[in-house]
């Protein structure tokens, strides 16, 4: 894993794992606060548009009565994968990228 220069002055690594850790509000912090490194700025900008679509999604379930309701149902259990997943990969140094998330987390950096 190539270690490159973060602005908060931890590793890249950590960082990217950080991100995720309380879903979009971390990603959001670390989107701000880390201007130089874009390993960095990718894990923290996936982090919001993945957490913070999971987010929205589950309110607009939410107002959807008994199919809705139904459906809000699993998302926890999608979050808690995905957040596992993408705080795994992003420790162990990789830019894994979600379908379409990713590439839209790209597209942003």
């Amino acid at each position: 894993m190539e270690k490159n220069p973060t602005s908060l002055g931890m590793d890249q690594n950590v960082e990217g794992l950080l991100c995720y850790l309380v879903g979009f509000i971390t990603g959001i912090l670390f989107f701000v606060l880390e201007k130089d490194n874009s390993f960095v700025r990718f894990h923290a900008m996936q982090s919001i548009i993945t957490f913070g679509g999971i987010f929205v999604l589950s309110l607009v379930l939410g107002l959807i009565p008994i199919v809705g309701w139904i459906l809000a149902l699993f998302l926890p259990f999608v979050a808690i994968i995905l957040w596992i997943l993408l705080m795994v990969k992003a420790y162990q140094g990789e830019r894994y990228k979600l379908p379409v998330i990713g590439d839209m987390a790209e597209k942003q950096i």
